[in-house]
């Protein structure tokens, strides 16, 4: 038995074989020559080991294992065309699969951008991920994503990033801090005030750091902490400055619970990138929010 020899066209021919039993019924549905079928079919039975059928007088018969080859065959054709409507689905986002990774500080934009593009496309499975930056890392070099959304791309990872969205750190306060009221703070200021950062991995921070690293600027950490609410909070309070992406503080700011400084050098300007592995074959899904994260962008820049 050589199974590996075994076509496709050859089941197909066979199946089609089985549901006339006559040779001549075959070979005119299928547009081919009775003697061309026929070599088919013997390929096919000796391919298989197998006799798939006998002739008695003018009649065909399937054998019993011509009766199973011909189930299995007409199985695998449904399982074919299944697979083809699926293919064409996906292809016209009717159905299909996209699993996004995006940083913590993501989350204040991220999923809003994501619930628009599965209100477009209901028939579209997401799956969300939401971790820190070291996370978001390790995901990226398994490739247990699709798309990762994240502020800093690192140089070492393995991946094509696209930047589809304004990203500013600014320098927060509590609206009653004495620093709220000044203008054009000098940046050598900071490095008196106590800060309360995001933890070391943090995209944020690190922006900030290297930053602030190279105007000879060390900042001087009263408290870490690995959530931006936590900081949020702990500002706003009154315990130190802040250093977070502009994103998290929409709700803060209206309320008046924070206000951003006005210090020389801030807003260091970023950009929220799209991230996907190298060489990696994006689907329909995936590719089509890949296009709406940077329409949704450009959207979000005109409308500044």
């Amino acid at each position: 038995m050589s199974v590996r020899q075994v076509t496709l066209h050859q089941l197909r021919i066979f199946t089609v074989l089985a549901r006339h039993l006559s040779m001549s019924k075959a070979a005119a549905e299928l547009h081919q020559t009775p003697s061309a079928l026929s070599l088919q079919i013997k390929q096919l039975s000796e391919n298989l080991g197998v006799s798939l059928y006998e002739q008695v007088g003018k009649k065909l018969f399937l054998t019993s294992a011509g009766e199973i080859v011909a189930a299995a065959s007409d199985e695998l054709q449904r399982h074919l065309e299944s697979l083809l409507d699926e293919l064409a689905a996906e292809q016209q986002l009717e159905r299909g699969r996209l699993r996004l990774c995006i940083t913590s500080t993501a989350e204040y934009f991220a999923p809003r951008l994501l619930g628009a593009f599965c209100a477009a496309h209901p028939g579209i499975e997401a799956h969300l991920e939401i971790v820190n930056r070291n996370s978001i890392l390790e995901r990226l070099r398994e490739n247990l994503d699709d798309v990762y959304i994240m502020g800093q791309v690192p140089e070492e990872i393995d991946g094509i990033a696209q930047p589809f969205l304004d990203n500013p750190i600014v320098v927060i306060a509590a609206a009653a801090h004495p620093l709220a009221a000044e203008r054009a703070i000098p940046l050598a200021r900071l490095g008196k005030e106590p800060f309360i950062l995001r933890e070391a991995g943090s995209g944020t921070r690190l922006t900030a750091e290297n930053y602030l690293a190279e105007q000879g600027i060390k900042l001087k950490a009263r408290m870490t902490l690995s959530s931006n609410e936590a900081v949020k909070q702990l500002v706003a309070g009154g315990l130190g400055l802040g250093i977070l992406a502009r994103h998290t503080i929409s709700s803060e700011l209206a309320s008046g619970a924070l206000c951003i400084l006005d210090v020389d050098g801030f807003p260091i300007l970023r950009k929220w990138h799209a991230v996907q592995r190298k060489g990696k074959n994006p689907s329909a899904v995936t590719q089509s929010f890949l296009e709406f994260l940077l329409h949704s962008g450009r959207n979000d820049r005109d409308s500044d």
